[in-house]
């Protein structure tokens, strides 16, 4: 069963890319006190990803914070180095990158898709959530191809 509105974010080991490398992150710690606009995409460098989701929350980041959100993070089925060159190529400082390189966040939180027909295996589907102190106080699940719900822009108007 997915993950739902007022659903505690799961106990588990993300990797953060940073400027010195991969860094093992708890996700107890990283949501702790704190107020946070996460998105997942099915990849970096994809086409929807990179034309629109990630774009749009490197736009907004400064109305999102204005609105008391204190972190924009963004995870995906994709290793840190890739997340890290993904967020360097896009000029998106703005949004920290949690890498979820075996998928097992997204199958923690019951928000997988069969990207094999494209050959990509199982990753996570497009989704955003507002997630505050580790519990989830909004989240905005996608249709299979769709996007439009999860971007910067439906979150605004949620806070």
């Amino acid at each position: 069963m997915a993950i739902q509105v007022g659903d505690r974010i799961p106990s588990m080991t993300l990797v953060k890319a940073t400027a010195e490398g991969p860094q093992p992150v708890q996700t107890d710690d990283y949501f702790a006190g704190r107020k946070v606009a996460l998105f997942s995409v099915p990849g970096a460098f994809t086409p929807t990803c990179s034309a629109r989701h990630l774009p749009s929350f490197v736009e907004k980041a400064g109305e999102l914070k204005a609105k008391g959100i204190d972190e924009i993070a963004c995870t995906a089925v994709n290793d840190a180095f890739v997340l890290g060159a993904w967020q360097k190529a896009n000029g998106a400082d703005d949004v920290t990158m949690l890498a979820d390189g075996n998928g097992e966040f997204a199958q923690a939180l019951g928000l997988t898709m069969d990207g094999s027909k494209f050959g990509m295996g199982t990753r996570g589907q497009r989704w955003s959530a507002v997630v505050d102190d580790g519990v989830v106080k909004q989240l905005n699940v996608e249709e299979p191809g769709g996007y439009g719900v999860s971007g910067a822009e439906h979150m605004l108007g949620q806070l």
